[in-house]
């Protein structure tokens, strides 16, 4: 299975995965074979990515959560934030104020819930490591972002040895992390060109209109709201509301920053496209020590995926190879199956890295540009 952008999709390809439009019914089942009608019918869904099994790659990835939890987080996730926009618009203060007890008692005791659930369902998967890299439809993106950035940031805190209440501390707050996007206009936030100063402002308001929101919610802890307000925050004090540094900007908070960041840059949007997994972690070991926490970024580092089983990439030595397997503490030296054209067939020989310091992984490939090898490999 290999996660590939749709322009990169070849008629033939197997879906890797189900598709979910915007209300959580399948959109394609797993294992359809793709033609070129329905590749541009997942096109114009607003899936810029998706899993595919094809001739490189057959392997199945398991799903750290299950499908019908996941649906469910995203489908609360997107009633809320519905109800606070409707709440948002009306002019009448003392129905907003009804509205908004009633909006916090219902949806945030069901948030509670799912996260005790998220904790339990991901406690189990202590020593695995993590491949969070999802299909994300465009309509659902703020929702799937935030489930995504919850389970990201639980992963971390296990790594750090959280306790169980500092675990549901930052998961309702992970969930919550983006909650100030409601009162954002969504013309600024899915803009696909160039904001303009006083659009760019209007989007550094939501982390301190979120906080705004929860502040008086006495179902969530000071800590799960600190994540609201300050998970925009750098230990360099370069972030946003405030511009702490270090110490001042809460632990929890530190944590989903860097899940944060790492779940946008690998993810499209209508104004950017999404960067591979490696080059994510790469910027966030760049970045540990300046913007987010040195321990927190390690302990991410040693639990994420940069190269998926199933990924097609380029060495240094100029062979290309699919991930078949993740060296467990190295996830940089994974085992790759290298694919080399011989004078009248096809070599297939796999490596490993870790036996193998000269070779590095140059990148990713979504194709294999020697027509003779393709042809192999899809007659094999």
């Amino acid at each position: 299975m290999r996660f590939v952008p749709i322009n990169c999709v070849k008629v033939g390809s197997h879906l890797g995965k189900n598709l979910y439009d915007s209300n959580g019914r399948i959109l394609l089942r797993k294992g359809t074979k793709l033609n070129s009608s329905l590749i541009e019918k997942i096109r114009q869904s607003g899936f810029y990515t998706i899993y595919i099994n094809d001739e490189y790659s057959s392997n199945e990835i398991e799903d750290i959560i299950k499908p019908e939890l996941k649906l469910k987080t995203i489908n609360t996730l997107k009633e809320t934030f519905k109800c606070i926009e409707k709440e948002h618009s009306s002019k009448n203060i003392n129905l907003l104020k009804q509205k908004k007890n009633l909006i916090q008692e219902k949806h945030l005791n069901s948030l509670n819930e799912i996260s005790k659930n998220l904790v339990d369902d991901i406690s189990k998967t202590k020593d695995v490591l993590i491949n969070l890299i999802d299909i994300k439809n465009m309509d659902n993106y703020t929702y799937e972002h935030s489930l995504s950035v919850s389970i990201l940031s639980l992963v971390i805190g296990i790594e750090l040895g959280l306790n169980k209440n500092e675990l549901y501390n930052l998961c309702i707050g992970a969930l919550l992390h983006d909650i100030g996007n409601a009162f954002i206009p969504k013309e600024i936030l899915n803009k696909e060109g160039t904001l303009t100063d006083e659009e760019y402002r209007l989007i550094r308001e939501h982390p301190l209109k979120g906080y705004e929101y929860l502040k008086e919610n006495y179902q969530l802890t000071a800590f799960a709201k600190a994540i609201a307000l300050q998970h925009h925050e750098r230990i360099d004090g370069s972030g946003y509301p405030y511009g702490l540094t270090g110490d001042k900007i809460n632990k929890l908070a530190k944590i989903v920053a860097v899940a944060d960041v790492y779940d946008a840059m690998t993810s499209d949007r209508p104004y950017k496209k999404a960067k591979s997994p490696n080059e994510a972690i790469e910027y966030i070991m760049g970045a540990a020590g300046r913007y987010f926490d040195f321990d927190i970024a390690r302990a991410f580092v040693k639990r994420v995926i940069p190269y998926p089983i199933g990924t097609l990439v380029k060495l240094s030595n100029g062979e290309i190879g699919v991930i078949e397997e993740i060296n467990s503490n190295f996830p940089l030296r994974p085992k790759i199956k290298v694919i080399k054209q011989l004078a009248t067939t096809v070599d297939m020989k796999l490596i490993d890295l870790l036996k193998e310091p000269n070779i590095v992984i140059e990148g990713v490939q979504y194709e294999i540009p020697n027509p003779s090898v393709q042809h192999y490999l899809k007659n094999k």
